[in-house]
């Protein structure tokens, strides 16, 4: 069995429990075919859901994060992708200025290979400056 697939019957089951909902195929097949009007869950379906066999499409899981009230990526990837989507965001709020937003925006509107020249400017200094802290630190012990 998938790791990611039983990770996510799991959940399923953790976010059918928390809506008040029995976590059994025949109460998941009824509730989300009364909401998903497309093409009928069976209860074979569902059940392979809630026992890590199969994961269910994009559109049907909208339904189910709907439906039990969660997070669509969180009911699909688990808490621990959606913190770190959520500390890279952070990072980037706090730690760009408006003129960083601006040089970004810049950036993305020039062609390819200005961008690609760009681009490789800023790797350089990186990696020198990277190296010019590791002489720091070597020369500090």
């Amino acid at each position: 069995m998938d790791d990611a697939k039983a990770q996510f019957a799991e959940r399923l089951r953790e976010a059918m429990t928390a809506a008040g909902y029995d976590p059994k195929p025949a109460v998941l097949e009824r509730e989300f075919n009364t909401r998903y009007w497309g093409r009928p869950m069976t209860l074979h379906g569902v059940r392979r859901w809630l026992r890590g066999e199969t994961l269910p499409s994009q559109e049907k899981l909208l339904v189910l994060a709907e439906w039990l009230g969660v997070p669509p990526q969180r009911l699909r990837f688990g808490e621990d992708v959606t913190s770190q989507i959520q500390r890279r965001r952070a990072r980037w709020d706090s730690g760009i200025g408006y003129q960083d937003r601006d040089i970004f925006e810049a950036f993305l509107k020039l062609p390819v290979p200005q961008r690609k020249l760009i681009r490789e400017v800023i790797l350089t200094f990186a990696k020198v400056h990277a190296a010019q802290n590791s002489a720091k630190a070597d020369a500090a012990v």
